[in-house]
């Protein structure tokens, strides 16, 4: 199994108070894509993490194996959801990568 983990923060310019509205929109988004994306297995969105980490949130999905984290990259309905829900939000991405 493939775990694939992005972290991003919000853009300066985002108001506070959009933010909860932005993470609902973002969470179930990619939920959706889980059926849509071969090999993709799992969706899990981190809306609220505790204080002490350095991003405000995550994506954690499982795939079946380290060939599909590349399809899931260019996969249409990913890249639509990607584009449209939260690149245009976001910024200071991490991305961790690893096989179980």
């Amino acid at each position: 199994m493939v775990y694939h983990i992005v972290m991003w923060n919000f853009k300066e310019e985002i108001e506070e108070c959009k933010k909860t509205e932005l993470k609902a929109d973002m969470a179930v988004h990619l939920k959706e894509l889980v059926g849509k994306v071969p090999g993709l297995l799992t969706v899990d969105f981190v809306e609220n993490p505790i204080p002490s980490s350095t991003h405000e949130i995550a994506l954690v999905t499982t795939m079946e194996k380290a060939e599909d984290v590349k399809v899931y990259a260019t996969h249409p309905d990913h890249v639509y959801v990607a584009d449209h829900f939260v690149r245009p939000y976001v910024c200071q991405r991490a991305c961790l990568d690893y096989e179980r």
